[in-house]
């Protein structure tokens, strides 16, 4: 396994990546991100101990790709993807990725085209547990009323994320 930290418009980003997939893009300074003893950045729930912290060459491609996209010209990702979820997730993350650059679907879209139409919280609890940000862009999901509601990064992070599309989109 394999980890490294890219400066982003956004704030710092931890690329993950594991047996040649991208387990993880994530902000670095989240609240469950701390340090381990030897000063090492790790996670509640996903340790990364072992993890060496190396640029490989997916995590290259990533970065490079990555920072395509906050320059406004990628508008969609091409990385091998391997986030750890459940089944009902991966369908959540599967179907965000369908969601075009620079538009926004609500909670219950979602959930109704993972054919499940009253599941609109557990696809936020899905969103709220997605490890690829901005590649399976859980950004562009939005509340029924149109509103931004709930983001790992903040909302300021996602209203940045839903700006830099609209003003590059097509």
């Amino acid at each position: 396994m394999y980890q490294y930290f890219m400066a982003s418009p956004i704030g710092k980003l931890r690329l993950v990546e594991d047996g040649g997939f991208i387990k993880e893009i994530s902000l670095a300074d989240v609240p469950a991100a701390k340090l381990n003893s030897e000063g090492k950045i790790i996670k509640a729930a996903e340790t990364y101990v072992g993890a060496a912290t190396e640029k490989t060459e997916i995590l290259a491609e990533a970065e490079r790709q990555l920072r395509e996209y906050f320059a406004g010209v990628r508008k969609s990702f091409d990385l091998p993807l391997k986030p750890d979820g459940t089944a009902f997730f991966q369908s959540v993350w599967n179907e965000l990725q369908e969601i075009p650059y620079g538009e926004t679907r609500t909670y219950g879209d979602i959930a109704k085209a993972v054919g499940k139409p009253t599941a609109a919280r557990a696809v936020g609890m899905a969103n709220h547990h997605n490890p690829i940000m901005i590649v399976i862009p859980c950004h562009r999901v939005i509340g029924a009323n149109g509103q931004l509601v709930g983001y790992a990064g903040g909302l300021d992070v996602k209203q940045r994320l839903i700006d830099l599309e609209k003003n590059h989109g097509c």
